[in-house]
């Protein structure tokens, strides 16, 4: 038998860890024989997936949930055997809100997530004015656009629906997700879904009815999930349990282990192998390389070997946020909160991206006596806030707070995360660049890049890059040993 490959993985957030998970999967499926070592820098797994657990309340530090409409996820906490501890939004008070004008107006639900499916409910909300809803309406009468290059999010959204449906609804949900600048922001590698129902029905309002009447019924007795899911004690609790299945599977995974620098040497023809020199002084070397850390991170180690995809991951942006949880008594903000929280729009000049009232839209994060809160601060173009010391900076969430819903409350609990250079920004040309980076990385055979500054931000769509990375890492590594 001949003697394992070795595959380093450097990076230990869901990106690298899910990597390790489906290339265990996959090598094993194709008779492969695979070493595994994932190198993370941090002191902990699972990069901004961190769960605090404060006596009976249970908050995110980072993401809070992810799609159940992306199978990966999904499909990645049913193999950890972690269904049975998946929990929905709940069921009840699932409105969402938007800040105009300094009042808060309920926001239509077929938006929440700019997922095509229902424009009714702009009819009802009156957070348009009868003006902009017929400009909105004009959609299915515009011709589709005639390039075929790049556009931004705020381009198209103004093109299609004009510039107020823009302002008020469409760009403060991208600034949710992306904490970017919807004048920035690639549409191609955002939100395809809107640029293929434009193409393909000529109309984004007629190509939302198209898919809703083609959509399958669910089974009958099929479990029904909500559009975002979590896990009962937090999100953590799938990092433990994937940690926990790679060291059963012989995966080794090694904490405060840093790369400092990359070297590259053929040891046949057409076959590369990678020595990675660590932060101890020690060397490690292997036939396969995935980098699954920050664009900016992976440029450092990837210069020497070629500037241009050095120069190429640098030039992918990232932003800058915090979130701010607190806790109240819950008769201190009775009717200050309802739903499951709002947005807030840029041309509302804010310091707030959005806040969530984590409590009442998931089970099990606070005792019924108690309402958790959960802000959003800084992302592109507002990440001055960020500068300011953790005490200055919750007096200015909390009076963001009093000013938009009226709570004046001393909260009983708070704390701070700050996440720096956290969020990857796909701006205008970002799949070209990708395309060039593959170019520009062709020629070292083993050698991929995974994680969210590529193809998608949340934790399903790391999951399935990670997946996919471990499919080239499988490829290459039972091809022909020559060239």
């Amino acid at each position: 038998m001949s003697p394992p490959r070795t595959v380093v993985i450097v990076g230990g957030g869901i990106s690298g860890l899910a990597t390790a998970f489906a290339l265990r999967e996959q090598a094993a499926a194709a008779g492969l024989s695979v070493r595994c070592i994932v190198l993370e820098a941090g002191s902990s797994w699972g990069g901004k997936i961190v769960t605090h657990r404060i006596g009976e309340l249970t908050t995110e530090a980072g993401p809070d949930s992810f799609l159940s409409q992306k199978p990966a996820g999904l499909e990645l906490i049913t193999k950890l055997g972690l269904t049975d501890q998946l929990i929905n939004t709940n069921e009840t008070g699932k409105k969402a809100f938007v800040l105009s004008g300094g009042r808060l107006h309920e926001l239509p639900e077929g938006l929440v997530t700019f997922v095509p499916k229902d424009l009714g409910p702009f009819l009802r909300s009156g957070l348009l004015s009868w003006p902009a809803l017929l400009r909105m309406g004009l959609d299915v009468v515009i011709p589709r656009g005639g390039s075929q290059g790049d556009e931004s999010v705020a381009s198209f959204f103004r093109r299609r629906f004009g510039t107020q449906a823009f302002d008020r609804v469409l760009e403060p949900l991208m600034a949710g997700i992306y904490a970017g600048d919807a004048e920035q922001m690639s549409l191609k590698a955002t939100f395809p879904r809107f640029l293929e129902l434009e193409r393909q029905y000529g109309s984004v309002i007629r190509g939302m009815m198209a898919v809703k009447k083609q959509a399958a019924p669910r089974a009958p007795g099929g479990l029904k999930r909500t559009m975002f899911v979590s896990l009962k004690n937090g999100l953590s609790d799938l990092v433990t349990a994937l940690t926990a299945r790679l060291t059963q599977q012989g995966v080794e995974l090694r904490l405060g282990c840093q790369v400092a620098a990359l070297r590259v040497r053929s040891h046949r023809l057409g076959r590369w192998m990678y020595d990675l020199i660590l932060n101890d002084g020690s060397a490690l070397s292997c036939e396969s390389l995935v980098l699954a850390t920050p664009a900016y991170v992976s440029a450092e180690l990837l210069r020497p070997l070629t500037p241009i995809a050095g120069g190429l991951l640098e030039m992918i942006p990232y932003a800058s946020t915090a979130t701010i949880a607190m806790a109240y008594p819950a008769a201190d903000v009775a009717g200050a909160v309802e739903g499951f929280g709002f947005i807030v729009p840029r041309k509302e000049g804010r310091d707030l991206i959005a806040a969530t009232w984590t409590s009442l839209k998931w089970p099990h994060r606070a005792p019924s006596d108690q309402v958790l809160i959960r802000c959003y601060a800084g992302g592109v173009g507002r990440e001055a806030i960020l500068q300011l010391d953790d005490q200055s900076l919750i007096a200015r969430v909390r009076a963001e707070l009093s000013t938009v819903c009226g709570i004046t409350a001393e909260p009983k609990y708070v704390e701070v995360n700050r996440w720096w250079k956290a969020m990857p920004q796909y701006t205008i040309g970002h799949l070209d660049r990708l395309a060039q980076l593959d170019a520009a990385l062709s020629r070292y055979g083993g050698l991929v890049l995974t994680g969210a500054g590529y193809r998608g931000v949340g934790i399903p769509d790391c999951i399935r890059d990670g997946a996919l990375a471990a499919g080239r890492v499988v490829r290459y590594l039972a091809g022909p040993r020559e060239a």
